[in-house]
């Protein structure tokens, strides 16, 4: 019988039409097979929730990347990956612990230390990494601070001026604990509710007496006395700023009325003497930055190896920028003040971070 020849395309469309009838007929055969068809069937279910997943995957996406552009907290400049860096030293299953709040380097905070804002996390832990920002600070801060332990040698040694519960001491302390290094912990503040805080919650997260020392009394460039605000609620306060160097007068008034408490003023070149280095210096103190570190480059200069600085004016932070890149430090990572407008004038909403490397401790 001569062959049937079909012109052009059409014979490989002849077959593909054969071939997919002859799929169909198999798949209905192999479907009268109840073990077969029991697979198929779930194949089928297993497809369905794929695809359900896949969507709210995108969806998420989707939320996340309005969320990004519409954050600050992303807009950061960083001469190094402080994402990596904060993976880098992250935690694997850190366990709750009753009474507190447990984060991603498996460190505790007791709820009782910020009332209204972790009244209702008692007992959970933030495992995940906290980008870009968690319920006290974001990429910067966290990245600078760890910028610091990972470029330390075998003992790490932090000093944290305004400690307030000692953040800094026991997320630093942590992360280079599970690096192998021994650790010393130096927290500076002037509110006595919160030096107990500080001691309370580095004993906490397994840190040894002879590891830990916190000081009662405010740094400054000079001695002298210093009046700190008090407050009526433990923890409700956050960012309170001493008024340095008070006169006679003042004195007396703040301790007839009970406004404030009276302080010793700590001069940073008795904080950290002759012979003595730190691998990090971590400063907040409210709106004093720039005048401290021009009063201390001295110290600083001789004795820190890494300085992270809470900013509260971008005016400040110019004054950093031209006192420390003066001095020969490096900025190696930092996000501005974020400010709200209000059609008269300007006022910081949330602090800026500075992370400066000194060249001449670590090059």
């Amino acid at each position: 019988m001569p062959r049937t020849i079909l012109p052009g395309d059409a014979t490989g469309e002849f077959f593909r039409e054969i071939g997919g009838t002859m799929r169909h007929v198999a798949m209905a055969l192999a479907l009268r097979i109840p073990p077969l068809r029991r697979l198929h069937t779930q194949r089928d279910t297993l497809v369905r929730e794929r695809d359900a997943i896949q969507a709210r995957l995108d969806l998420e996406r989707v939320r996340c990347a309005g969320t990004e552009a519409r954050t600050p907290f992303w807009f950061y400049n960083s001469a190094f990956d402080a994402i990596a860096l904060m993976k880098k030293y992250q935690a694997a299953d850190v366990p709750p612990k009753a009474g507190h709040l447990g984060n991603y380097l498996g460190v505790y905070t007791h709820i009782r230390f910020f009332p209204g804002i972790l009244d209702c996390r008692e007992g959970q832990v933030d495992a995940g990494l906290p980008l870009p920002a968690n319920w006290h600070t974001d990429i910067v801060e966290w990245g600078a601070a760890l910028r610091a332990v990972d470029l330390s040698g075998p003992v790490f040694t932090v000093m944290e001026l305004g400690c307030g519960w000692g953040c800094w001491l026991n997320n630093t302390g942590a992360a280079a604990r599970r690096a192998g290094k021994k650790v010393r912990l130096i927290g500076i503040e002037g509110e006595p509710v919160y030096v107990d805080f500080a001691r309370e919650a580095c004993a906490t997260n397994g840190f040894q007496p002879d590891e830990v020392t916190i000081i009662h009394g405010v740094a400054a460039s000079r001695k002298g006395a210093a009046l700190f605000p008090t407050q009526t609620v433990e923890g409700a306060s956050w960012g309170l700023e001493p008024v340095f160097g008070a006169s006679e007068q003042q004195r007396r008034e703040a301790a007839v009325s009970g406004s404030h408490v009276e302080v010793p003023m700590l001069p940073l070149s008795d904080l950290i003497p002759e012979g003595m280095s730190l691998d990090l210096l971590h400063m907040d103190i409210q709106g004093g930055e720039a005048d401290f570190v021009r009063d201390c480059i001295a110290t600083l200069n001789r004795s820190v190896a890494y300085l992270v600085i809470g900013t509260h004016s971008r005016e400040i932070e110019g004054q950093l920028f031209h006192l420390l890149s003066g001095a020969g430090w490096i900025p190696e990572i930092e996000r501005p003040c974020i400010f709200t407008l209000n059609g008269k004038e300007c006022f910081t909403t949330v602090d800026g971070v500075q992370g400066w490397r000194n060249p001449a401790l670590r090059p």
